[in-house]
């Protein structure tokens, strides 16, 4: 099927850790030559419309969760400059052009502080639970 191991867990351990079948999710995994650092673009597709605003407004107000997104001096996470932080941080918040509600952002966390994108779990499980997203099969 073209996916590797590690393209498989990622899906399947957020599949166990949100006690759900019915979530797709649809990763790529890259290794590159960092010292430290896990990165993602993640894109989200909601049961409403949302706006990149609206999205920034919430996650700003997520424990573990800090924004570092200005376009206009093209300031975002890099891992180099994130290391030895707890925090995950966001940036690049933009509406996704092939879904009509999906937001796209990009996610850095150093993986020896939190490892594993448990923040990133927990949020998609808060989003859930205030009724923001909804799993789909």
């Amino acid at each position: 099927d073209g996916y590797s191991k590690e393209e498989w867990k990622m899906a399947e351990e957020t599949k166990k850790i949100m006690h759900t079948e019915d979530i797709a999710i649809s990763a790529t995994c890259v290794r590159v030559p960092v010292f430290t650092g896990h990165s993602e673009a993640i894109h989200v597709e909601f049961s409403h419309p949302m706006l990149p605003d609206e999205a920034e407004r919430i996650l700003t107000q997520a424990p573990g969760v800090k924004m570092l997104d200005d376009t206009a001096i093209s300031l975002y996470p890099h891992p180099w400059s994130i290391a030895g932080s707890d925090e995950v941080f966001v940036g690049r918040i933009r509406r996704d052009t092939s879904h009509p509600n999906g937001l796209v952002m990009w996610v850095v966390t150093d993986n020896l502080r939190k490892g594993a994108a448990l923040n990133a779990v927990q949020i998609a499980e808060e989003m859930i639970r205030r009724g923001w997203v909804s799993p789909q099969g």
